[in-house]
């Protein structure tokens, strides 16, 4: 199983169609074998599905997320495990200890103004 997380500076980024890097970890027997850091290539998140998908991950783990972003990404047949925070590493071994909430709705939405912080509702901007 490849496991990829939205990341920045040793955390969970927290706007998936923005991020610069990915954590992929690779998983055999339920545990972490290898992981290595990837860049978007600067792929806005409708690309990021397929960049994703053509790396052969399975589940993706972030902090906010889309609706369209979630479609896009289920459509490639990867599950979103949304709204996460803090390590990577943490979290992934959460997901493999059946311990990860898996959040299945958008955890942000693009009906309302950029012009707060989007912390103040749980997850990070996502248009």
């Amino acid at each position: 199983m490849r496991i990829a997380a939205t990341y920045a500076n040793g955390e969970i980024f927290q706007h998936f169609g923005h991020t610069q890097q990915f954590k992929v970890y690779e998983v055999e027997d339920g545990k972490i074998v290898a992981s290595k850091i990837i860049g978007s290539n600067g792929a806005g998140h409708g690309a990021l599905a397929g960049l994703l998908s053509q790396g052969g991950i399975d589940v993706l783990i972030c902090g906010g997320i889309g609706g369209g972003a979630i479609n896009a990404l289920g459509q490639a047949g990867i599950e979103v495990y949304a709204g996460a925070a803090g390590s990577p590493d943490a979290a992934v071994e959460a997901l493999l200890a059946g311990a990860l909430p898996k959040v299945g709705e958008a955890t942000c939405h693009s009906d309302h103004s950029h012009s707060h912080s989007c912390a103040n509702h749980g997850g990070a901007c996502h248009q």
